[in-house]
């Protein structure tokens, strides 16, 4: 399979809802606008030039109808290297795009802006010329200067202030045709995947795999990915949305604000998803940022799955694969429950396998169990093991109940919480993983002491 086709089983979600794409040179306020239309802060924001590189996509919601906003990476004249993908990647918006919105500082018109809005012609019957940065009289009577550039529709705003976004949402209200476009509800089920590891282990190759799209840029640069990347498609009649996220380094080495944020947004994530795919260079093997990851995975009782990437680069020599796999359990004591999947993003080898393994997982986040069988089972554990007894006495176990799933999280009702031994809380844990269905995942069981008593 290659890296561009999807498999038969997998294609790209259905597009719902219409297409708003904010377009510009850097630093006009392209990624403010973005964030004051979603209502968060999910596109970085810096003065530095050319913070934005990949489209980062949210919902928004204008005049009582729901929009797909893009935010897109700064147009460059001279750009080379990273920037000359980042403006194709821009450029190959346009053509998908049900309105966009043109970015301009109201006091400044460069060379490439003009260079810019050349490109965007052949599309100006649904450009809206938004002037930012209009935040004084004075810069709004210089508005009209930009009426001389041939727009039919311009609107002036101010991100910063907030000022001007009634009208745009008018103009958009009233360019967009909203009965053509289905609705789908912020409450439709999705399964959400969140892709992390450090930087150049293949994530948004991964990514670009599993939504059938170049929808994050793909580069040897290290911290290519800054903000986090989002796509949607289906697979075996589920619908996905897949989150690719910013290599995370060791904190040391993180000496940027940009990327300090771009880190802090990546961890974010994992409470945002289901399930975490922690991809692991399957020659280079696993850091200690791999093992922070999957400890906050596991503290926050999301599904983990441990993603060994370029499985295709190990050496042709007996047993290679199986070495690396025993060294990762090795390594990993605390995720000897998670499953453990090699692939080839670059190829797409394995990637039905890992896209199967993520639903059986997402299944068992999911899974109730009901009281009477959990309790059924707690009775066989203590009558077969007893609890240890201490100097104050024996400990007792009364019964067990599941209190929430996705995170999977039971309580357990005891005599004494103080003292009580955790290596019987994990016999019982063990237990219920293996014997009531959910071999894949981390569970939380907590202590309770029954009300009324007598200690």
């Amino acid at each position: 399979m290659s890296d561009s086709t999807l498999s038969p089983a997998r294609s790209e979600a259905p597009a719902q809802l219409p297409r708003v794409v904010v377009v510009g040179r850097p630093n006009v306020g392209k990624s403010s606008l973005f964030n004051k239309m979603v209502g968060s802060r999910r596109a970085i924001t810096d003065p530095m030039p050319g913070v934005t590189r990949d489209a980062v996509r949210a919902r928004a919601e204008v005049k009582g109808h729901h929009i797909e906003l893009i935010d897109t990476g700064g147009y460059r004249i001279d750009a080379r290297d990273i920037d000359s993908l980042v403006r194709t990647k821009s450029l190959e918006l346009l053509e998908s795009a049900d309105l966009i919105l043109l970015v301009c500082d109201v006091e400044e018109l460069t060379a490439e802006d003009e260079s810019f809005i050349e490109h965007i012609r052949p599309y100006s019957d649904r450009v809206v010329l938004t002037v930012n940065k209009v935040d004084n009289p004075k810069r709004e009577s210089s508005i009209w200067n930009f009426m001389s550039l041939g727009f039919k529709h311009v609107v002036g705003v101010s991100a910063a202030h907030g000022s001007g976004f009634d009208d745009l949402e008018d103009k958009i209200d009233e360019l967009i045709d909203f009965s053509k476009f289905g609705e789908q509800s912020p409450e439709t089920p999705r399964i959400r995947i969140s892709i992390l590891g450090k930087p150049n282990t293949g994530k948004s190759t991964l990514s670009n795999h599993l939504i059938g799209s170049e929808a994050s840029i793909v580069s040897d640069i290290p911290g290519t990915t800054r903000d986090v990347i989002e796509g949607s498609f289906t697979y075996k009649g589920s619908l996905y949305q897949v989150m690719d996220t910013a290599g995370i380094r060791r904190k040391k080495k993180v000496n940027e604000s940009v990327e300090y944020y771009s880190v802090h947004r990546a961890f974010k994530t994992i409470e945002e998803s289901d399930l975490v795919y922690l991809l692991m260079d399957t020659k280079e093997g696993l850091s200690e940022q791999d093992k922070k990851i999957a400890a906050q995975a596991v503290k926050k009782g999301k599904g983990i799955i441990l993603v060994l990437n370029k499985w295709d680069l190990l050496p042709k020599i007996e047993n290679a694969g199986q070495a690396v796999k025993d060294r990762t359990r090795y390594l990993f004591p605390i995720l000897n429950f998670a499953p453990l999947v090699p692939i080839s993003a670059l190829n797409g080898d394995g990637i039905d396998k890992l896209l199967d393994t993520g639903y059986r997982v997402w299944k068992q986040l999911h899974k109730r169990v009901d009281t009477p069988e959990l309790n059924t089972l707690i009775q066989e554990l203590v009558s077969r093991t007893p609890p240890p007894r201490d100097g104050r006495g024996h400990h007792k176990v009364f019964y067990a109940t599941q209190v929430e799933s996705n995170p999977v999280k039971f309580v357990l009702f005891v005599n004494r919480k103080k003292g009580f031994p955790k290596s019987y809380v994990q016999y019982i844990v063990n237990n219920i993983r293996s014997r009531l269905g959910f071999p894949d995942i981390p569970i939380s069981l907590e202590l309770r002491e029954r009300s009324g008593h007598q200690k």
